[in-house]
């Protein structure tokens, strides 16, 4: 045997090794991440009451070393399906940013306390109760025509359009209109508490992406009525102020954003 043949043989000897090691290195910390995410979702459910566990994702590589130091960059909890008493299902979710383990263990448990640098949270109600609520059981909500069609999105950050101009589309039957229509809503947030959403429906839509339906002169007050109401106990995950209202798909979404806060996972389901 030559030489070159040895070394060859000594070079993929080594390389074998060393990826053998780390990978076995990136399983472990995959597995570690993937226990950790499975502790905190039982512990949002036993904290909440929930029927089943959220969906949990712990961010960021590596992991073990966010546990070593007892601080995650960044968590994200979301529920859908949550019984709620009013609009009948939603979907809740929260999106932690710089988490502070100091006084919880890597594993969280039901009872810890979290200070958290920046908290976004979210509540969500889908076109099929928003319209069942209404009385509408057709209804498709969409984000202003202006915004789908921009390259942008024109929404924000987490994917939510603007809150004026939604087009709603559905068949108002309890304002004895039995005609598919498309009405302009604007959705606006008021209560003491901020919990309450209105719905302001302002016009009829025609046109590309609508329904494409006038509305006689006579029957109009009845119908923006019927698209025009108020979903009150709309409480954002651990109680964050509203500070945005809009669509994102065909659900309409109720965002907050805060920082430096402390939170509890039993204020994960507030409603």
């Amino acid at each position: 045997m030559g030489q070159n043949d040895r070394v060859r043989k000594l070079l993929i000897g080594a390389i074998a090794t060393v990826t053998a090691v780390a990978l076995a290195a990136v399983g472990a910390d995959f597995g570690a991440a993937i226990y950790a995410e499975y502790r905190l979702a039982r512990s949002v459910r036993t904290a909440t009451n929930l029927s089943f566990d959220p969906w949990v994702s712990i961010l960021g590589f590596p992991f073990i070393t966010q546990a070593t130091r007892r601080h995650y960059n960044e968590i994200e909890i979301k529920a859908s399906g949550v019984d709620h008493a009013v609009a009948g299902k939603v979907g809740l979710e929260a999106t932690l940013h710089s988490i502070d383990l100091a006084d919880a263990s890597w594993v969280i448990g039901p009872d810890a306390k979290l200070p958290v640098g920046e908290l976004e949270s979210r509540i969500i109600v889908d076109s099929t109760h928003v319209g069942r609520f209404m009385g509408i059981p057709d209804l498709l909500v969409e984000a202003p025509s202006r915004e789908t069609n921009d390259s942008t999105g024109g929404t924000t950050e987490s994917g939510i359009s603007s809150n004026r101009g939604l087009v709603f589309t559905g068949t108002p039957k309890k304002a004895d209109y039995n005609k598919k229509v498309s009405i302009a809503v604007d959705l606006s947030i008021a209560g003491p508490d901020q919990t309450t959403l209105i719905f302001t429906a302002t016009g009829v839509l025609t046109g590309a992406g609508t329904a494409d339906q006038q509305v006689p002169q006579d029957k109009l007050p009845a119908v923006l009525a019927a698209f025009s109401t108020s979903l009150p106990g709309q409480k954002l995950p651990f109680g964050v102020r509203p500070t945005s209202e809009g669509v994102r798909g065909s659900d309409i979404i109720i965002e907050g954003i805060t920082q430096g806060v402390t939170i509890a996972l039993n204020e994960f389901r507030l409603s």
